[in-house]
């Protein structure tokens, strides 16, 4: 079983418009809502590829309740343990070729509060063999929880993936996590200096303290470095879309070929083509595996 952290949960609105303009009214084409946040988004692509997942986190309030019920009614699992503040919204505002993305602050957690997630998360991380611990951590939650997590995972020998920012992020690394998966954004911020192409990020990424990094680039694609070799794996053309979704997209397929031990090639290739059908995909969080399936023939690996 694959089990998700969403500790910041959301519910996620996206709002369809033919273009936005600043300063003035528009009408909404179509409305989405969906439970979001990032661990919730890998647990909904994971239950597409048909792994066993269970999503977990802090859910509270009506918004809380309303995640609970849209995770229920998609068929996928959860084990959120409920807190009293409310949990956030998040609006995308998605134009045809491009999204505006609006994020509420997240619940303030009380410690017992912090303290009954962590009960909850030893007994669930006992049936685990991979857990993905994704995105921001509310007000409340101490910095080092990643470091906490990633400790007790290991201790019920179970692999991590982490996929977060800033002093959470930091934090998690030092508890050495089997794979990370920062973006280009996040790596400079982790050594200090701007690397805006995959080329130039090779030093950086060798690094970072982790067993395997994956360092995400956008539509320039993937730089890793795993135990079986170092790769650039991207598409030759970028896909235009809605890209709210597709680095859960692309952490999801790492946490798919994980548990499955599939060579690295495949797994780079799958999470390229992955991350591309999210975007174009158009709610974020979800793909189109069809899509996915074509995207993938296009994609080219190169050994670094």
């Amino acid at each position: 079983m694959i089990l998700t952290v969403t500790l910041n949960a959301a519910l996620d609105v996206t709002y369809r418009v033919p273009a936005l303009v600043p300063g003035s009214t528009h009408r909404v084409a179509e409305v989405a809502e969906r439970a979001g946040g990032k661990g919730v988004n890998v647990a909904r692509v994971l239950r597409a590829l048909g792994d066993p997942v269970v999503a977990t986190g802090l859910a509270g309030g009506a918004c809380g309740a309303r995640i609970r019920s849209l995770l229920a009614a998609e068929g996928v699992r959860e084990a959120f343990v409920p807190i009293a503040a409310e949990s956030r919204r998040t609006v995308v505002v998605a134009e045809p070729d491009a999204a505006t993305g609006l994020w509420e602050p997240g619940p303030r957690v009380a410690p017992d509060e912090w303290s009954a997630f962590l009960s909850r998360f030893a007994d669930l991380v006992r049936g685990a063999a991979v857990v993905v611990l994704s995105g921001s951590l509310p007000p409340g939650v101490p910095a080092d929880a990643y470091r906490a997590l990633i400790g007790a995972a290991r201790d019920a020998n179970a692999r991590t993936v982490l996929d977060s920012s800033g002093e959470p992020l930091r934090h998690g690394l030092s508890a050495r996590p089997d794979l990370v998966k920062p973006n280009a954004e996040e790596l400079a911020d982790l050594v200090g200096q701007a690397l805006p192409r995959p080329a130039a990020a090779v030093t950086a990424v060798h690094a970072l303290e982790a067993r395997t990094v994956v360092a995400s680039f956008g539509p320039a694609g993937l730089l890793a470095r795993t135990g079986q070799g170092n790769w650039h794996a991207f598409l030759p053309h970028p896909v235009a879309g809605n890209p709210t979704g597709a680095g859960d997209a692309c952490v999801a397929a790492l946490a798919h070929g994980m548990i499955h031990r599939r060579p690295w090639p495949d797994r780079l290739t799958d999470a390229v083509a992955l991350s591309a059908a999210a975007v174009r995909a158009p709610v974020a969080g979800s793909v189109d595996l069809f899509d996915y399936r074509r995207l993938r023939r296009a994609v080219t690996l190169k050994e670094l």
